[in-house]
């Protein structure tokens, strides 16, 4: 057994080399506010950092360090920046950041040390500050983890604010007025008496390069008007009249197209090919072998001008494959290596220990025990992978919708045999992530192709089947639990056991190259951070080393650790005799703002009344489930029927949701509808199978999504809140499972049970 404690100085040496840091690292200033640097200027442009432009003709430009892959976060981060410019939406235009070091994800990074959020102790506290300051010096761009405007709350706030005060001061040195005596509204800047300027005319007082202003102030929340309104999307038009440039729209002239066949077991290489007869068919311009890159599988990739012409000449290629580490491999036997480490005697690491909850267990007089699984799940985002690559000499373009624009950079450089300064990376509107945009496989495959075709684009484009089969899969998982309970159905002591792989080390090491040292957090996270109150607990994960590749899925590891836990309250629940919403009330004594979520949602869903019945006249059901991840707390209650071959629907789901400040209202709406959809698709559909190495699903007739006929009735109640914002795109997924579930399992499916 280990733990945070007993294995302290391990963790600490470990975590300091995964985030490529020492202690020493630690001393760096905070993100620069006050340089364009990193930005290329236009004829009359000024940037006064690097987080905006302005431009001739009242022209302001929002620089956008995040990927837009449907959560809405383009919207929130130019709501940050009209804010304190006090302009509408429709006055910015915005570009793509480029690639540095100012633009880092430090908020993601950081939250991925295995403490619990109300763990404040020394060590907690320590490693917090580590990994805060490498994460600055290492600047990784990175959408994911739900933190986007999270991360970016102050530095974008900041910069209009820095840049709103410079032209304030400009204005008021010309008329020589107090700088408070100026007004700034809608692109102009007015003082009593004085003729109102633009702001084109205010830069030209500026010069070429001004010096930012050294004070500023930002805005208070009484004077907010647009932060915290329910503000409609800017990509909605673009999008809804189909001119939105994803990945796959991209076109480029004289652009070429390569479709490939992989080898069939995950991470097998191509051990014999003959091209003879694909090469002879029109419009086919090649055909390029390449290896295992990034963590994917070989392949022999079929170029053509057209991309009918490149799928078409793959039936003509002879083609043999060597199995990868994956051959042979079956479900059973790797769900068995799983059920034998969660049956060792070592639990594996510890990440929450209280009291000594195995010795109540050993001699109460009543105890509960159960076991869960969950299964490998595909990302399956609607957009298959692509890439579109040109090398001209020393220098290269990539098109990719990525969630990591500077590891792309540097894997299609690797394949290219280029300098990562010598690759300019446009980063398009991605059809989905998920996690799985965070892997470069699919770029480093399309620069090796297009490598062999100097001066001409090439554009990669995977199959359905590809994407379902080549995946870097959520994944499975076992958990048993036990718990005592005393005379009244109270936990006594609660005790948790998980087993399954881990994906943090796998990742680093493919996708930056560096050892994954220490305990991984999302093996457990969802169990071990949770804010039920126990006396004695133990919450322990057995890392279980497999080949089978698995990567970020959304909600990671709370996706299927809170459908384990809630699952198991309700069982506690239910043997105490005790209502599921009273029950968990008891346990947050602690923790009013989880408790206020959770009473919300109830009360908005009216529990402790009658759920009536379903369109067919089946009765329905209500269970309820709370989740905090991601810095928000999440409760649903959903109400379900059950059918005679034990179907079960889901026809209403109320969400309550604390994610501190709400940004933009409608964008927390839209995250929580998704987020819903996506989970009851993975809870009532999702599960990767493995047969002699191969995976058994292919498209969506076998890994179905929920259908609009079987989507419930979405409710958002977002609670008000004066905190810092927190994760909006993940953390409503979690609870889908089990709120669902537990009503459908103790009332519906088991009538016996009330």
């Amino acid at each position: 057994m280990q733990d945070l404690q007993t294995d302290r100085r391990h963790f600490l040496i470990a975590a300091s080399l995964t985030t490529g840091t020492l202690l020493v690292g630690c001393a760096s200033p905070a993100r620069q506010q006050t340089r364009n640097g990193p930005l290329a200027l236009g004829e009359g442009q000024i940037a006064l950092n690097g987080w905006l432009k302005l431009g001739p003709g009242n022209a302001v430009t929002v620089v956008l360090a995040r990927s837009e892959m449907g959560q809405g976060v383009h919207t929130g981060l130019m709501m940050l920046i009209a804010e304190e410019l006090d302009l509408d939406l429709s006055q910015l235009t915005t570009e793509y950041a480029p690639i540095d070091k100012l633009y880092g994800n430090v908020a993601a990074m950081a939250e991925g040390l295995p403490f619990r959020p109300d763990d404040q102790g020394l060590l907690a506290r320590s490693m917090r500050w580590v990994v805060h300051g490498a994460m600055r010096q290492m600047g990784i761009m990175m959408t994911g983890g739900s933190s986007s405007i999270k991360d970016l709350w102050t530095p974008m706030r900041e910069a209009a604010a820095v840049t709103r005060a410079t032209l304030v001061e400009a204005a008021a040195r010309h008329w020589s007025v107090p700088a408070a005596q100026v007004n700034m509204q809608s692109g102009q800047l007015s003082a009593a008496g004085k003729t109102p300027m633009s702001l084109a005319q205010v830069l030209q007082l500026l010069g070429p390069s001004p010096a930012p202003a050294e004070r500023y102030t930002l805005k208070s929340p009484e004077q907010w008007r647009l932060i915290g309104r329910w503000t409609p999307r800017h990509d909605s038009p673009a999008k809804t009249l189909g001119q939105a440039v994803y990945g796959m729209d991209t076109r480029t002239p004289d652009m070429l197209y390569a479709a490939v066949t992989l080898a069939p077991v995950r991470g097998g290489r191509v051990s014999k090919h003959d091209a003879k007869a694909a090469g002879t068919l029109p419009g086919v311009s090649g055909v390029v072998v390449f290896e295992p890159l990034h963590g994917g599988s070989g392949g022999v990739a079929v170029v053509a001008d057209r991309y009918w012409q490149a799928r078409k000449a793959l039936a003509s290629l002879q083609v043999e494959f060597e199995g990868g580490p994956l051959a042979q491999a079956s479900s059973e036997s790797l769900m068995a290596s799983i059920r034998s480490a969660i049956e060792a005697p070592d639990d594996g690491f510890g990440f929450w220990n209280a009291g000594k909850p195995l010795d109540i267990l050993a001699t109460s007089a009543r105890t509960l025990k159960a076991e869960y699984s969950a299964p490998w799940l595909a990302h399956a985002t609607m957009e298959p992978m692509n890439c579109t690559v040109r090398l001209d000499r020393n220098k290269a373009t990539v098109w990719v919708p990525t969630q990591v624009p500077g590891m792309a950079r540097e894997a299609a450089a690797q394949a290219l045999g280029l300098d990562s300064e010598q690759v300019e990376i446009h980063v398009t509107y991605l059809g989905g992530g998920f996690g799985r945009r965070l892997e470069v496989d699919v770029v480093a495959q399309a620069a090796t192709i297009a490598r062999q075709f100097p001066g001409r684009p090439v554009q990669l484009i995977w199959t359905r089947e590809q994407d379902m089969q080549h995946d870097f899969y959520r994944p499975a998982c076992l958990a048993r639990f036990e718990a005592a309970l005393d005379g009244q159905g109270r936990i006594e002591a609660w005790y948790a056991r998980s087993a399954g792989q881990a994906i943090t080390p796998g990742y680093l090491k493919r996708a930056v190259g560096l050892p994954g040292g220490g305990p991984d957090k999302t093996t457990s996270e969802g169990l071990f951070d949770t804010a039920y109150e126990f006396p004695t607990v133990r919450v322990a994960h057995a890392t279980v080393d497999l080949p089978v590749p698995v990567g970020f899925w959304r909600a990671v590891g709370h996706s299927h650790q809170a459908f384990f836990k809630e699952s198991f309250i309700d069982e506690c629940a239910h043997a105490s005799q005790s209502d599921p919403l009273a029950y968990r009330l008891a346990l947050l004594q602690k923790h009013p703002r989880q408790a206020a979520v959770l009473r919300l949602a109830a009360e908005k869903a009216g529990w402790g009344t009658a759920a009536g019945t379903a369109e067919d006249g089946a009765p329905m059901a209500r269970g309820l489930a709370l989740h905090e991840s991601f810095g928000s707390v999440v409760a649903q209650v959903a109400e379900v029927s059950v059918g005679p071959q034990q179907q079960i629907r889901v026809h209403r789901v109320i969400c309550a949701i604390d994610c501190g400040l709400p940004v933009n209202p409608n964008t927390i709406a839209q995250q929580v509808e998704s987020s819903v959809v996506y989970g009851l698709s993975a809870a009532l559909y999702g599960q990767i199978g493995w047969k002699n190495g191969q995976v058994q699903a292919s498209n969506f007739h076998d890994q179905p999504t929920l259908r609009l006929h079987e989507c419930p009735q979405i409710e958002t109640h977002v609670i008000p809140s004066t905190a810092h914002p927190e994760g909006v795109g993940e953390p409503a997924l979690p609870p889908v499972a089990p709120a669902p579930w537990s009503c459908a399992a103790c009332t519906l499916v088991n009538p016996q049970v009330s």
